[in-house]
């Protein structure tokens, strides 16, 4: 029998989309603003959805963007149950998406030790 995670990616990929659609058009928060949805986890029965999101330009700190979002989440749930036409739609749990903070911090610490090595091997 075949493993049912393909079956999530596509319904993980159909959650990104929709999220991101109507969270930009159609949540009024002003705490939540421009949002960008990286990425979905569902869990394998399908009840728990890890939205993981990264705040875009944001006069708000991250928490209250996500409590903004999770304030939202019995209204989103039932948008992208309409939308995607789910008899059931996962419960929504949203986590800050910090891979882009820890990619830039990484980036910075090879950039100094290339630095570094530059200015060792110099006389």
């Amino acid at each position: 029998m075949d493993s049912p995670r393909p079956r999530n990616r596509k319904i993980e990929a159909e959650l990104q989309r929709a999220l991101a659609d109507i969270i930009a058009r159609e949540l009024k928060d002003p705490r939540v603003g421009n949002v960008t949805i990286s990425a979905v986890d569902l869990s394998p029965d399908k009840r728990l959805a890890r939205v993981f999101f990264t705040p875009f330009a944001s006069p708000h700190p991250v928490e209250e963007v996500r409590a903004g979002l999770t304030r939202a989440a019995g209204f989103l749930r039932g948008a992208v149950s309409r939308r995607l036409g789910l008899r059931y739609a996962p419960r929504l749990q949203f986590v800050f998406d910090d891979a882009f903070d820890k990619a830039a911090e990484l980036t910075g610490l090879i950039n100094q030790a290339v630095a570094r090595d530059r200015g060792d091997g110099e006389p």
